[in-house]
């Protein structure tokens, strides 16, 4: 799976936390520290955690100034 995405529409359903790194140019620990404190909601799949592409969008929407 390529994380070169240059749409919103490019990105797969859910996102891994690997994927949303590069996308939000943020590190692990803080993906995985949103999630975490619920300012995205990840889905739990097993023992992975996946992010709905529509919550990256609400997550940008609500912390844009």
């Amino acid at each position: 799976m390529s994380s070169d995405y240059r749409s919103f529409d490019d990105l797969p359903l859910t996102l891994r936390v690997e994927e949303l790194m590069p996308i939000l140019g943020i590190g692990r620990n803080t993906a995985y520290e949103l999630v975490r404190s619920g300012k995205i909601r990840g889905i739990r799949v097993g023992k992975q955690i996946r992010i709905p592409k529509d919550e990256v969008q609400r997550f940008l929407r609500r912390e844009s100034p």
